[in-house]
């Protein structure tokens, strides 16, 4: 592999493991490995485009084992012990997520310039693309796989900048992650730096079809939640907090009143 091609791969594997660890409170080994003939049958593929070039982007797979694996333990640190295969596959596309925002920060230190994530997609089959396998083992348990494969226009912007500091960066990204004390700190660290959209649900109603085509200007919708129950404060489609409406300076705002546990945050997963 190339310099781009090295970096890439320690990098994502150092993000994922973050981004497990942050989730679970268990730091396993996730490591690059020989991608093994025939295993790539009944893949959850993601595909993420991302703004480090253009048309640049990652797709990443994960065996059956592998994802429930990570979703059936993420949700076990929750209290959750029963989930079937929805439950498993939303958390571990949470997860998912989180170590993508963290690549992205990665990304952005190397480019020297901000890198996003775009819409990304499920990929009904594997990519034509060079991937790299990832074994993925927790203490006592059977290893895993996923894989990785950055199309050529990631790895042509990775080519273009300096790799000089990139191994410095990454080691020094490692030690920061050890350095943290806890799982709380850790969830915290790895949000840092990362851009989220925020919402706030007011309620939500279920209408008919024959109802919603009638809507028209000055039609009024009841939602399922009275005046006096507070607002959601929604981040990446999760529900992280709850409050009341205010109004600041002429604007609308919202006064924090509970923070949504964690454990509730994983059942509200969208």
């Amino acid at each position: 592999m190339g310099g781009a091609a090295n970096w890439f791969t320690s990098e994502w594997a150092e993000r994922l493991r973050q981004s497990i660890e942050a989730m679970t409170g268990e730091s396993p080994v996730v490591e690059p490995v020989p991608v093994p003939a025939g295993r790539e049958e009944n893949c959850l593929w993601w595909v993420q485009p991302l703004s480090a070039g253009t048309g640049a982007a990652l797709a990443v797979g994960a065996t059956a084992a592998a994802w429930r694996e990570i979703g059936g333990r993420t949700l076990r640190a929750a209290g959750i012990d029963q989930a079937d295969d929805a439950d498993l596959e939303g958390t571990y596309r949470e997860v998912l997520s989180q170590a993508l925002s963290g690549l992205c920060q990665g990304l952005g230190k190397r480019l020297g310039r901000e890198v996003t994530c775009g819409p990304g997609a499920t990929a009904p089959q594997a990519p034509e693309l060079e991937r790299t396998a990832f074994q993925i083992v927790f203490g006592g348990g059977q290893p895993a796989l996923m894989y990785a494969a950055p199309n050529s226009a990631l790895l042509g912007a990775l080519d273009s900048q300096s790799a000089g500091g990139a191994h410095t960066e990454t080691a020094v990204a490692r030690q920061e992650a050890a350095a943290v004390p806890g799982v709380a700190s850790r969830n915290l660290d790895l949000l840092l730096e990362v851009e989220l959209p925020v919402s706030v649900s007011f309620g939500r109603a279920q209408l008919r079809l024959r109802d919603a085509i009638k809507l028209t200007t000055g039609s009024i919708v009841e939602l399922n939640r009275s005046i006096l129950e507070p607002v959601e404060v929604i981040v990446n489609n999760c529900v992280i907090a709850r409050g009341e409406v205010v109004v600041i300076e002429g604007y609308y705002g919202v006064r924090i009143q509970q923070i949504v546990s964690k454990q509730e945050r994983l059942r509200t997963l969208a």
